[in-house]
Protein backbone atom coordinates (compact mmCIF):
# COMPACT_ATOMS: atom_id res chain seq x y z
CA UNK A 1 0.00 0.00 0.00
CA UNK A 2 1.14 3.31 -0.91
CA UNK A 3 1.25 5.85 2.43
CA UNK A 4 -1.30 8.08 1.33
CA UNK A 5 -3.62 4.92 1.82
CA UNK A 6 -2.19 4.04 4.86
CA UNK A 7 -2.73 6.84 6.41
CA UNK A 8 -6.55 7.13 5.03
CA UNK A 9 -6.87 3.68 5.94
CA UNK A 10 -5.38 4.64 9.98
CA UNK A 11 -8.36 7.60 9.64
CA UNK A 12 -11.01 4.92 8.62
CA UNK A 13 -10.62 3.01 11.43
CA UNK A 14 -9.62 5.74 13.95
CA UNK A 15 -13.11 6.95 13.28
CA UNK A 16 -15.04 3.99 13.10
CA UNK A 17 -13.38 2.20 16.41
CA UNK A 18 -13.72 5.38 18.37
CA UNK A 19 -16.78 6.46 17.66
CA UNK A 20 -17.73 2.28 18.52
CA UNK A 21 -15.80 2.84 21.84
CA UNK A 22 -17.98 5.57 22.76
CA UNK A 23 -21.64 4.77 21.51
CA UNK A 24 -21.18 1.27 23.61
CA UNK A 25 -19.18 2.29 26.65
CA UNK A 26 -20.69 6.62 26.95
CA UNK A 27 -16.96 7.76 28.48
CA UNK A 28 -17.26 4.62 31.59
CA UNK A 29 -14.38 2.20 30.30
CA UNK A 30 -13.79 -1.10 31.22
CA UNK A 31 -9.93 -0.79 33.23
CA UNK A 32 -8.64 -3.68 30.10
CA UNK A 33 -10.17 -0.99 27.90
CA UNK A 34 -9.30 2.21 29.80
CA UNK A 35 -5.59 0.68 29.47
CA UNK A 36 -5.81 0.44 25.91
CA UNK A 37 -7.50 3.72 25.29
CA UNK A 38 -4.43 5.77 27.67
CA UNK A 39 -1.55 3.51 25.61
CA UNK A 40 -3.09 4.61 21.87
CA UNK A 41 -3.82 8.22 23.42
CA UNK A 42 -0.20 8.46 24.77
CA UNK A 43 1.12 7.06 21.36
CA UNK A 44 -0.87 9.68 18.93
CA UNK A 45 0.33 12.45 21.64
CA UNK A 46 4.19 11.10 21.18
CA UNK A 47 3.25 11.57 16.96
CA UNK A 48 2.01 15.13 17.73
CA UNK A 49 5.07 16.33 19.63
CA UNK A 50 7.52 14.74 17.04
CA UNK A 51 5.62 16.88 14.57
CA UNK A 52 5.80 19.80 16.61
CA UNK A 53 9.62 19.71 17.55
CA UNK A 54 10.23 19.80 14.03
CA UNK A 55 8.19 23.48 13.47
CA UNK A 56 10.86 25.66 14.80
CA UNK A 57 13.96 24.18 13.86
CA UNK A 58 12.36 23.54 10.40
CA UNK A 59 10.89 26.71 10.19
CA UNK A 60 13.85 29.18 10.74
CA UNK A 61 16.44 26.94 8.95
CA UNK A 62 14.66 26.45 5.54
CA UNK A 63 13.46 29.83 5.47
CA UNK A 64 17.20 31.55 6.51
CA UNK A 65 18.58 29.03 3.35
CA UNK A 66 15.68 30.37 1.23
CA UNK A 67 16.16 34.11 2.13
CA UNK A 68 19.54 33.63 1.76
CA UNK A 69 19.31 32.12 -1.74
CA UNK A 70 17.41 34.96 -3.40
CA UNK A 71 19.07 36.79 -6.07
CA UNK A 72 18.10 40.30 -4.71
CA UNK A 73 15.94 42.74 -1.83
CA UNK A 74 13.40 43.30 -4.84
CA UNK A 75 12.85 39.34 -5.05
CA UNK A 76 11.89 39.51 -0.98
CA UNK A 77 10.29 42.64 -1.34
CA UNK A 78 8.27 41.28 -4.05
CA UNK A 79 7.29 37.61 -2.35
CA UNK A 80 6.39 39.15 0.73
CA UNK A 81 4.19 41.72 -0.62
CA UNK A 82 2.32 39.01 -3.20
CA UNK A 83 1.69 36.44 -0.51
CA UNK A 84 0.33 38.72 2.35
CA UNK A 85 -2.18 40.44 -0.35
CA UNK A 86 -3.13 36.47 -1.50
CA UNK A 87 -3.79 35.48 1.89
CA UNK A 88 -5.65 38.35 3.14
CA UNK A 89 -8.26 38.25 -0.33
CA UNK A 90 -8.59 34.34 0.51
CA UNK A 91 -9.57 35.10 3.99
CA UNK A 92 -11.98 37.63 3.26
CA UNK A 93 -13.09 35.76 0.07
CA UNK A 94 -14.02 32.65 2.58
CA UNK A 95 -15.52 34.99 4.72
CA UNK A 96 -17.85 36.37 2.50
CA UNK A 97 -18.68 32.86 0.62
CA UNK A 98 -19.34 32.26 4.65
CA UNK A 99 -21.57 34.98 5.51
CA UNK A 100 -23.27 34.87 1.76
CA UNK A 101 -24.36 31.06 2.28
CA UNK A 102 -25.48 31.05 5.87
CA UNK A 103 -27.96 34.02 5.81
CA UNK A 104 -30.20 31.87 3.66
CA UNK A 105 -31.00 29.40 6.29
CA UNK A 106 -32.20 28.73 9.20
CA UNK A 107 -29.65 27.11 11.43
CA UNK A 108 -31.23 28.09 15.28
CA UNK A 109 -34.32 26.36 14.15
CA UNK A 110 -33.34 23.33 16.96
CA UNK A 111 -30.69 25.47 18.73
CA UNK A 112 -31.73 25.96 22.88
CA UNK A 113 -30.31 28.95 24.68
CA UNK A 114 -28.90 26.70 26.89
CA UNK A 115 -25.84 24.53 26.79
CA UNK A 116 -23.44 22.56 28.60
CA UNK A 117 -19.95 24.38 27.80
CA UNK A 118 -19.21 26.91 28.76
CA UNK A 119 -16.82 29.55 27.23
CA UNK A 120 -14.50 31.86 29.28
CA UNK A 121 -12.88 35.10 27.55
CA UNK A 122 -9.25 35.61 27.13
CA UNK A 123 -7.81 38.91 27.11
CA UNK A 124 -8.08 40.43 23.45
CA UNK A 125 -4.74 42.23 22.40
CA UNK A 126 -5.32 45.95 21.75
CA UNK A 127 -4.38 47.11 17.75
CA UNK A 128 -1.01 49.05 19.29
CA UNK A 129 0.60 45.90 21.28
CA UNK A 130 -0.64 43.40 18.64
CA UNK A 131 1.52 45.37 15.90
CA UNK A 132 4.68 45.80 18.73
CA UNK A 133 4.87 41.93 19.23
CA UNK A 134 5.10 41.19 15.93
CA UNK A 135 8.35 42.09 16.54
CA UNK A 136 10.93 40.02 18.72
CA UNK A 137 12.86 41.50 21.27
CA UNK A 138 14.71 38.07 21.81
CA UNK A 139 14.44 35.02 19.06
CA UNK A 140 15.39 32.54 21.67
CA UNK A 141 12.34 33.12 24.09
CA UNK A 142 10.00 33.59 20.50
CA UNK A 143 11.80 29.84 19.70
CA UNK A 144 10.86 28.74 23.03
CA UNK A 145 7.49 29.98 22.72
CA UNK A 146 7.13 29.05 19.13
CA UNK A 147 5.80 32.40 18.23
CA UNK A 148 5.65 31.82 14.75
CA UNK A 149 5.53 35.28 13.43
CA UNK A 150 8.51 36.44 15.36
CA UNK A 151 10.39 33.14 14.57
CA UNK A 152 9.42 34.37 10.78
CA UNK A 153 10.91 38.23 10.87
CA UNK A 154 13.75 36.88 12.75
CA UNK A 155 14.58 34.42 10.11
CA UNK A 156 14.53 36.64 7.47
CA UNK A 157 16.61 39.01 8.78
CA UNK A 158 19.24 36.44 9.18
CA UNK A 159 18.97 35.43 5.87
CA UNK A 160 19.11 38.41 4.50
CA UNK A 161 22.40 38.52 6.80
CA UNK A 162 23.62 35.66 5.30
CA UNK A 163 22.99 36.67 1.69
CA UNK A 164 25.19 39.67 1.74
CA UNK A 165 28.16 38.06 2.79
CA UNK A 166 30.63 37.92 0.06
CA UNK A 167 32.05 34.50 -0.11
CA UNK A 168 29.52 31.95 -2.25
CA UNK A 169 31.74 29.23 -0.28
CA UNK A 170 30.75 30.61 3.43
CA UNK A 171 31.26 27.81 5.71
CA UNK A 172 27.81 29.56 7.73
CA UNK A 173 26.07 29.05 4.35
CA UNK A 174 27.16 25.72 3.74
CA UNK A 175 26.11 24.43 7.51
CA UNK A 176 22.47 26.32 7.27
CA UNK A 177 22.43 23.72 4.17
CA UNK A 178 23.56 20.87 5.48
CA UNK A 179 21.61 21.68 8.94
CA UNK A 180 18.65 21.79 6.44
CA UNK A 181 18.85 18.42 4.98
CA UNK A 182 19.64 17.30 8.93
CA UNK A 183 16.55 18.37 9.40
CA UNK A 184 14.96 16.82 6.29
CA UNK A 185 15.88 13.54 6.77
CA UNK A 186 14.10 13.53 10.54
CA UNK A 187 10.66 14.77 8.48
CA UNK A 188 10.98 12.00 6.28
CA UNK A 189 11.14 9.48 9.25
CA UNK A 190 8.23 10.88 10.93
CA UNK A 191 5.97 10.88 8.33
CA UNK A 192 7.06 7.08 7.80
CA UNK A 193 5.17 6.62 11.13
CA UNK A 194 2.18 8.58 10.36
CA UNK A 195 -0.17 5.96 9.56
CA UNK A 196 0.03 4.59 13.22
CA UNK A 197 0.37 8.55 14.69
CA UNK A 198 -3.01 9.47 12.49
CA UNK A 199 -4.96 6.44 13.70
CA UNK A 200 -3.98 7.25 17.51
CA UNK A 201 -5.19 10.73 16.95
CA UNK A 202 -8.68 10.52 15.53
CA UNK A 203 -9.90 7.14 17.67
CA UNK A 204 -8.64 9.71 20.70
CA UNK A 205 -11.26 12.18 19.09
CA UNK A 206 -13.99 10.32 17.96
CA UNK A 207 -13.87 7.83 21.70
CA UNK A 208 -13.79 10.84 23.46
CA UNK A 209 -16.89 12.89 21.78
CA UNK A 210 -18.37 10.52 19.43
CA UNK A 211 -20.04 10.59 16.33
CA UNK A 212 -23.47 11.65 17.77
CA UNK A 213 -22.16 14.93 18.36
CA UNK A 214 -22.71 16.35 15.10
CA UNK A 215 -26.58 15.56 15.52
CA UNK A 216 -27.30 18.11 18.49
CA UNK A 217 -26.49 21.26 15.98
CA UNK A 218 -26.69 19.63 12.57
CA UNK A 219 -28.08 22.70 10.80
CA UNK A 220 -24.80 24.45 11.71
CA UNK A 221 -22.49 21.81 11.20
CA UNK A 222 -23.58 20.90 8.13
CA UNK A 223 -23.48 24.52 6.50
CA UNK A 224 -19.94 24.89 7.96
CA UNK A 225 -18.79 21.84 6.20
CA UNK A 226 -20.46 22.96 2.92
CA UNK A 227 -18.63 25.63 3.09
CA UNK A 228 -15.40 24.71 3.65
CA UNK A 229 -15.42 22.07 0.72
CA UNK A 230 -16.87 24.65 -1.56
CA UNK A 231 -13.73 27.17 -0.48
CA UNK A 232 -11.33 24.49 -0.99
CA UNK A 233 -12.78 22.62 -4.02
CA UNK A 234 -13.60 25.81 -6.16
CA UNK A 235 -11.98 29.16 -5.22
CA UNK A 236 -8.38 27.89 -4.69
CA UNK A 237 -9.30 25.53 -8.10
CA UNK A 238 -10.20 28.68 -9.68
CA UNK A 239 -7.29 30.45 -8.19
CA UNK A 240 -5.24 28.20 -9.40
CA UNK A 241 -6.27 27.83 -12.78
CA UNK A 242 -5.95 31.52 -13.45
CA UNK A 243 -3.04 32.67 -11.37
CA UNK A 244 -0.56 29.41 -11.55
CA UNK A 245 -1.86 27.82 -14.19
CA UNK A 246 -1.71 24.65 -12.56
CA UNK A 247 -4.18 21.93 -12.75
CA UNK A 248 -6.78 21.55 -9.64
CA UNK A 249 -6.96 17.67 -10.09
CA UNK A 250 -3.23 17.53 -9.96
CA UNK A 251 -3.26 19.87 -6.95
CA UNK A 252 -5.49 17.68 -5.02
CA UNK A 253 -3.92 14.72 -5.79
CA UNK A 254 -0.52 15.51 -4.81
CA UNK A 255 -1.85 17.68 -2.07
CA UNK A 256 -3.94 14.50 0.02
CA UNK A 257 -1.25 13.28 2.37
CA UNK A 258 -0.95 16.84 4.00
CA UNK A 259 -4.35 17.47 3.86
CA UNK A 260 -5.13 13.95 5.50
CA UNK A 261 -2.56 15.05 8.13
CA UNK A 262 -3.80 18.33 8.67
CA UNK A 263 -7.47 16.36 9.30
CA UNK A 264 -5.74 14.23 11.44
CA UNK A 265 -3.80 16.70 13.85
CA UNK A 266 -6.03 19.79 13.63
CA UNK A 267 -3.19 21.47 13.65
CA UNK A 268 -1.57 23.58 10.63
CA UNK A 269 2.12 24.45 12.68
CA UNK A 270 2.23 19.94 13.16
CA UNK A 271 1.64 19.58 9.65
CA UNK A 272 3.94 21.97 8.35
CA UNK A 273 6.54 19.67 7.82
CA UNK A 274 4.55 17.64 5.82
CA UNK A 275 3.22 20.85 4.23
CA UNK A 276 6.42 22.19 2.95
CA UNK A 277 8.28 18.76 1.68
CA UNK A 278 4.68 18.45 -0.15
CA UNK A 279 4.97 21.81 -1.70
CA UNK A 280 8.76 21.73 -2.57
CA UNK A 281 8.67 17.87 -3.70
CA UNK A 282 5.42 17.06 -5.53
CA UNK A 283 4.17 20.65 -6.57
CA UNK A 284 7.79 22.01 -7.31
CA UNK A 285 8.15 25.32 -5.50
CA UNK A 286 11.25 26.71 -5.44
CA UNK A 287 12.87 26.67 -1.67
CA UNK A 288 12.78 30.00 -1.85
CA UNK A 289 9.13 30.84 -1.88
CA UNK A 290 8.23 27.64 -0.37
CA UNK A 291 10.15 28.77 3.02
CA UNK A 292 8.98 31.99 2.87
CA UNK A 293 4.93 31.35 1.87
CA UNK A 294 4.14 28.16 4.34
CA UNK A 295 5.30 28.90 7.48
CA UNK A 296 4.03 32.50 6.85
CA UNK A 297 0.66 31.03 6.00
CA UNK A 298 0.51 28.67 8.75
CA UNK A 299 0.19 31.65 10.95
CA UNK A 300 -1.58 34.16 9.17
CA UNK A 301 -3.80 31.85 6.95
CA UNK A 302 -7.00 31.17 8.66
CA UNK A 303 -9.74 30.83 5.42
CA UNK A 304 -11.42 27.60 7.19
CA UNK A 305 -11.18 29.41 10.76
CA UNK A 306 -12.69 32.72 8.63
CA UNK A 307 -15.31 30.20 7.19
CA UNK A 308 -16.41 29.09 11.06
CA UNK A 309 -16.58 32.41 12.26
CA UNK A 310 -18.85 33.60 9.28
CA UNK A 311 -21.26 31.18 9.82
CA UNK A 312 -21.08 30.75 13.67
CA UNK A 313 -21.64 35.29 13.64
CA UNK A 314 -24.86 34.48 11.91
CA UNK A 315 -26.24 31.48 13.64
CA UNK A 316 -25.28 33.26 16.82
CA UNK A 317 -27.58 36.02 15.65
CA UNK A 318 -30.21 33.60 14.72
CA UNK A 319 -30.12 32.37 18.15
CA UNK A 320 -30.21 35.78 20.06
CA UNK A 321 -32.90 36.76 17.49
CA UNK A 322 -30.67 39.68 15.89
CA UNK A 323 -31.05 41.24 12.72
CA UNK A 324 -27.61 42.08 11.56
CA UNK A 325 -27.75 45.15 8.91
CA UNK A 326 -25.42 45.14 5.62
CA UNK A 327 -22.99 47.11 7.10
CA UNK A 328 -22.95 44.95 10.52
CA UNK A 329 -22.04 42.60 7.64
CA UNK A 330 -18.87 44.62 6.39
CA UNK A 331 -17.70 44.73 9.75
CA UNK A 332 -17.50 41.17 10.01
CA UNK A 333 -15.62 40.62 6.91
CA UNK A 334 -12.99 43.46 8.39
CA UNK A 335 -12.89 42.68 11.23
CA UNK A 336 -12.09 38.84 10.86
CA UNK A 337 -9.59 39.44 7.99
CA UNK A 338 -7.51 41.68 10.04
CA UNK A 339 -7.53 39.28 13.18
CA UNK A 340 -6.31 36.73 10.84
CA UNK A 341 -2.87 38.80 11.09
CA UNK A 342 -3.36 40.46 14.56
CA UNK A 343 -4.61 37.52 16.58
CA UNK A 344 -1.47 35.18 14.99
CA UNK A 345 0.27 33.31 17.67
CA UNK A 346 -2.04 34.04 20.44
CA UNK A 347 -3.02 30.74 22.05
CA UNK A 348 -7.09 29.76 21.29
CA UNK A 349 -6.87 31.97 18.47
CA UNK A 350 -10.33 30.94 16.41
CA UNK A 351 -12.31 31.43 19.93
CA UNK A 352 -10.84 34.79 20.13
CA UNK A 353 -10.87 36.10 16.43
CA UNK A 354 -14.30 34.83 16.85
CA UNK A 355 -14.95 36.98 20.06
CA UNK A 356 -13.45 39.90 18.29
CA UNK A 357 -16.60 39.89 15.76
CA UNK A 358 -18.90 39.19 18.07
CA UNK A 359 -18.34 42.58 19.78
CA UNK A 360 -17.62 43.84 16.99
CA UNK A 361 -21.04 43.70 15.65
CA UNK A 362 -22.64 43.94 19.40
CA UNK A 363 -23.86 39.84 19.65
CA UNK A 364 -23.35 38.06 23.26
CA UNK A 365 -19.83 36.78 23.09
CA UNK A 366 -21.51 33.74 25.77
CA UNK A 367 -23.39 32.49 22.16
CA UNK A 368 -19.86 30.78 21.37
CA UNK A 369 -20.64 28.17 24.39
CA UNK A 370 -22.91 27.11 21.92
CA UNK A 371 -20.93 26.03 19.41
CA UNK A 372 -17.91 24.92 21.38
CA UNK A 373 -19.04 20.95 21.02
CA UNK A 374 -18.62 20.61 17.98
CA UNK A 375 -15.88 23.05 17.65
CA UNK A 376 -13.52 20.11 17.43
CA UNK A 377 -14.41 18.20 15.04
CA UNK A 378 -14.98 20.99 12.48
CA UNK A 379 -11.35 22.24 13.58
CA UNK A 380 -10.12 19.47 11.75
CA UNK A 381 -11.75 19.87 8.55
CA UNK A 382 -10.66 23.86 8.53
CA UNK A 383 -7.37 22.74 9.36
CA UNK A 384 -7.23 20.83 6.18
CA UNK A 385 -8.86 24.27 4.54
CA UNK A 386 -6.18 26.28 5.84
CA UNK A 387 -3.19 24.04 4.23
CA UNK A 388 -4.69 23.84 0.96
CA UNK A 389 -4.62 27.58 1.23
CA UNK A 390 -1.05 27.78 2.00
CA UNK A 391 0.13 25.32 -0.83
CA UNK A 392 -2.18 27.60 -3.25
CA UNK A 393 -0.79 30.65 -2.46
CA UNK A 394 2.77 29.07 -2.53
CA UNK A 395 2.34 28.02 -5.99
CA UNK A 396 0.53 31.18 -7.00
CA UNK A 397 3.44 33.23 -5.55
CA UNK A 398 6.04 30.59 -7.17
CA UNK A 399 4.58 31.21 -10.78
CA UNK A 400 4.82 34.64 -10.81
CA UNK A 401 8.26 34.85 -9.60
CA UNK A 402 9.22 32.06 -12.33
CA UNK A 403 10.27 29.97 -9.28
CA UNK A 404 7.73 26.97 -10.21
CA UNK A 405 9.21 24.06 -11.82
CA UNK A 406 6.57 22.63 -14.61
CA UNK A 407 8.77 19.83 -14.71
CA UNK A 408 7.80 18.70 -11.46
Amino acid sequence: MSLTNKILLGMILGIFLGSLLNNFFQGDLPNFIAFFYELIDAIGRIFLSLLKLLVVPLVFVSLVVGVSNLTSDKQLLSISSKAIGLYLFTTALAIVSALFVSSFFDMAREASLTSTSSFEQNAIPSLKDTFINLFPSNPIKAMAEGNMIQIIIFSMLFGYGLNKLSSETSKVKSFFFDLNEIILNIVNFVIRLSPLGVFCLIFSTFSSLGISIIFTLINYFLIVVFVLIFHALFSYSFLLITLAKVNPLFFFTNMREAILFAFSTSSSSATMPVTLKTVEEKLGVDKSVSSFCIPLGTTINMDGTAIMQGVATVFIAQVYQVDLSMMEYLMVIITATLASIGTAGVPGVGLIMLAMVLQQVGLPVEGIALIIGVDRLLDMLRTAVNVSGDATISCIVANSENQLTRKI
